[in-house]
């Protein structure tokens, strides 16, 4: 389509080109090329190619050629995961210090993916104990398969643990962007920053919200809804945010924490072995080995139109709330 107007097509380019010198949030003009979304998404699939070999991506993985799918696939993802971190290290150069040694960042980022690369085979080893966890959790899991293929929590904790990495090696902007590329596909939103323990398992999943300071022991289980959040946000005089400090909650080694839970805070620590009953709020700590849960709430059972009430017992499921 095209305006049949051109002296009002002129007058709209040009009043959205001077939005461009009113605000610089939304702008990103003349600077070093930002990483790209859509090529971070094919790395994290690439890597989950390697990480679950002939569940996602090439079926016909065999030990015939199992060298040849590695090296491809670790050669591809060397390229074009160092290209990327490159980018996202030059534009935190640029807006820190407003200049960037290209040299010194291209090192940088080829040793960053080597790392990342390096520890694929560890990856493996907490995945397999995060997939059985997840099978031994949940007694509607037929076989270890069934969760690889299709459980969100696998997807979820795939991405965390690769964006974790990164967090944890300072890498800009693309950690956050594999995560909230498996929070739009599960609804389960982990921050990068987020310390996750061995066989972890995310039942259900869906509205789980883990907070970038969480920390969370070994052979915890938690439900859908839960979130493991901040009690409140101290700002510097400025009014600004205030970073870096633990603003949520460590969780210890086998809690159970079940849906709807809120823990909130980062002095708030949920001892080991405790567990966390469904729809609780929690904002102080728990001993461990405990049990935390909310008192038996009052129904009120009434007919839904007016008239005159029975005295007659209700019978069925009625009866049962009474």
């Amino acid at each position: 389509m095209q305006y049949q107007n051109r002296e009002v097509f002129q007058k709209t380019v040009q009043a959205v080109v001077a939005t461009y010198c009113q605000d610089g949030v939304l702008n990103h003009i003349d600077g070093k090329s930002l990483p790209s979304r859509d090529r971070i998404v094919r790395i994290f699939d690439a890597l989950r190619q390697l990480l679950f070999p002939g569940f996602v991506g090439t079926q016909g993985v065999t030990r015939q050629n199992e060298n040849f799918h590695v090296g491809g696939l670790l050669d591809a993802i060397e390229g074009m995961l160092s290209d990327e971190v490159f980018k996202a290290l030059c534009c935190t150069c640029e807006r820190q210090t407003g200049e960037c040694s290209e040299a010194t960042c291209r090192e940088k980022a080829v040793e960053i993916t080597a790392i990342l690369l390096g520890k694929l085979p560890e990856l493996r080893v907490f995945l397999a104990e995060d997939v059985r966890a997840a099978f031994e959790g949940d007694p509607a899991a037929a076989s270890t398969e069934e969760v690889v293929m299709s459980y969100p929590f696998v997807l979820a904790i795939t991405a965390h643990r690769i964006a974790h990495i990164l967090y944890e090696l300072k890498v800009p902007m693309i950690p956050r962007i594999i995560n909230e590329h498996a929070h739009c596909l599960t609804g389960i939103d982990i921050h990068p920053g987020a310390s996750i323990g061995r066989a972890f398992f995310i039942d259900h999943g869906t509205g789980v919200v883990i907070g970038e300071t969480t920390t969370i022991g070994d052979n915890a289980k938690i439900y859908q809804g839960v979130t493991l959040g901040a009690l409140s946000i101290r700002k510097d005089p400025t009014g600004r945010a205030i970073r870096g400090e633990k603003r949520h909650p460590t969780i210890g080694n086998n809690v159970t924490i079940y849906a709807g839970a809120t823990i909130l805070g980062g002095n708030t620590v949920i001892g080991e072995g405790a567990v966390i009953g469904g729809n609780v709020w929690l904002t102080t700590s728990v001993e461990p080995e405990m049990s935390v849960t909310l008192g038996t709430m009052d129904l009120t059972v009434r007919p839904r139109r007016s008239g005159p009430r029975s005295t007659e017992p209700k019978s069925g499921a009625a009866e049962g709330l009474r």
